[in-house]
């Protein structure tokens, strides 16, 4: 990234008070959490390595998260016990949207991904995400099929 007031990294532990939970409650239902139940969810999600990681930007200007994505690593039997990257809860401020924060959120990723020896990264959108994805080097394909339990 150009501007060195933003900062692209992993996540941290301190990111809970920089508006992380607020940032994520912009892209989907995303209850306050206590500081004691995101340790703890941040060190489940910290036993699994690199197979599970939250790409951040943080503005280090203001101390504040301005977009998020994570992406997982599935390991599969086939193509030779291949490994696929499922990107998930990419957002972008709704104050920084259109200034290429998210793609440099998704390039994090997908070279995670790549780096990690995947041989493809997956993702689903809505309709109206698709030019941007598309712009990321993504294609359409299939259909998301998806059952709640709650």
């Amino acid at each position: 990234m150009e501007n060195e007031e933003l900062r692209v990294r992993k996540l941290e532990i301190i990111d809970k008070n920089k508006g992380f939970i607020e940032l994520l409650q912009q892209l989907s239902e995303c209850n306050s959490i206590s500081d004691d139940e995101f340790g703890e969810r941040f060190e489940e999600i910290a036993k699994y390595g690199n197979d599970h990681v939250i790409c951040v930007i943080e503005d280090v200007s203001k101390s504040k998260i301005v977009a998020t994505g994570s992406v997982l690593i599935e390991k599969k039997f086939i193509r030779k016990c291949g490994k696929v990257g499922h990107i998930e809860d990419v957002v972008v401020d709704s104050n920084q949207r259109g200034s290429r924060l998210g793609k440099n959120v998704i390039d994090f990723l997908v070279d995670h991904a790549c780096s990690m020896g995947c041989y493809k990264v997956i993702l689903d959108c809505v309709d109206k995400n698709i030019p941007f994805y598309e712009k990321c080097g993504f294609k359409q394909k299939e259909i998301q099929m998806v059952k709640y339990f709650v």
